[in-house]
């Protein structure tokens, strides 16, 4: 049985605070969900969502770092799919945004401007994606982002990692070792990567702070399926599946509009 979902705040969804700390933030967790593969589950629902091995647009909501968003082109691109992501967020890590795009000139591109997830500008069509981020909406926010989708008549994914589960909230009281230890591998090297660690350990206590609200914010297949309720003309399908050798889950909520 889950635990009670609590609202909480994240210190990266505050207006006020620092980018530099938010930036190296998201840059940890990106190297984290690289490092450990936890993308996997997720090319195969993509991969079924897109379907036309041609020419596809994904407009990728709340990038942070970019996330998985790297590895998962990769996959597709193996598998002889041509994706075309674009990585926006509401606090935009251009610095970030500009590594992967130069790494796929291709078939990444971001935009600088601010992007709302629940008020997404019409001249971004495409799949909308969202890698574990949905948490930070409250419920009617949250349900404002799939509105939002329905509305533009866009398809939309949303995937999580966090979950309700004490057993998953453990490993999160450790964060702060497991900052320290992946540090010296995270790329670009940056001097106040260090700084910011080690000396004044603000990306630790940020990255074990936010890590333990995700998972008392994180929603239920349950929860997320009641979130799609009044929503016409769309398949939905909600699931959980797990990570190939690592503890964790994925939930997914999947939207595609009917033809």
């Amino acid at each position: 049985m889950p635990l009670p979902r609590l609202q909480l705040f994240e210190l990266e969804d505050l207006t006020w605070f620092p980018h530099t700390i938010r930036d190296l933030a998201t840059d940890y967790l990106h190297f984290m969900e690289t490092r450990f593969a936890l993308h996997k589950p997720v090319v195969p629902l993509l991969r079924a969502m897109i379907g036309d091995p041609k020419t596809s647009c994904v407009v990728d909501l709340c990038s942070g770092g970019g996330g998985p968003v790297s590895a998962i082109y990769e996959a597709l691109a193996a598998d002889g799919i041509s994706v075309q992501f674009t990585l926006t967020d509401k606090y935009p890590n251009i610095a970030a945004f500009e590594r992967l795009s130069s790494q796929h000139p291709s078939g990444v591109r971001y935009i600088v401007a601010p992007v709302d997830a629940s008020d997404v500008p019409e001249n971004l069509p495409g799949l909308r994606t969202m890698f574990n981020a949905f948490h930070h909406f409250a419920p009617t926010s949250a349900r404002l982002v799939l509105q939002n989708a329905v509305q533009a008549r866009q398809p939309v994914g949303i995937f999580e990692i966090p979950e309700r589960s004490l057993l998953m909230m453990i490993p999160f009281l450790f964060t702060p070792i497991y900052v320290a230890l992946a540090t010296p591998f995270i790329q670009p090297f940056k001097w106040k990567r260090l700084l910011w660690t080690y000396l004044i350990p603000m990306v630790p206590l940020t990255c074990w702070w936010d890590g333990l609200v995700s998972s008392f914010r994180a929603y239920t297949v349950a929860e997320m399926l009641a979130m799609t309720q009044g929503f016409e003309g769309y398949d939905w399908r909600v699931g959980r599946v797990g990570v190939s050798g690592n503890p964790a889950h994925l939930t997914f909520l999947l939207g595609m509009p009917h033809s």
